[in-house]
């Protein structure tokens, strides 16, 4: 549940700093108790914004802050 909560808040934040954003949560069956958040471009490239695996505990340390997200997006956009 914790995963789904905070996959919301990165989506909605993500959302709403660039509308026509398309957010796909989990297209492919998630690492287990893994958290990563990745930008695939329009030619294809992907580039991971976040990935959790790796930090904790505490297990909070897993889950990025929305907002660190967002300026992580608008970097890898511009």
């Amino acid at each position: 549940r914790v995963f789904g909560r905070n996959a919301a808040a990165v989506s909605e934040a993500l959302r709403g700093a660039v509308s026509h954003l398309p957010v796909e949560i989990n297209p492919r069956q998630p690492r287990r108790s893994s958290f990563e958040v990745s930008l695939v471009k329009e030619d294809g490239s992907t580039v991971e914004l976040w990935s959790g695996i790796g930090k904790g505990p505490p297990r909070k340390l897993k889950f990025p802050q929305p907002e660190a997200l967002v300026e992580a997006l608008k970097s890898n956009l511009a």
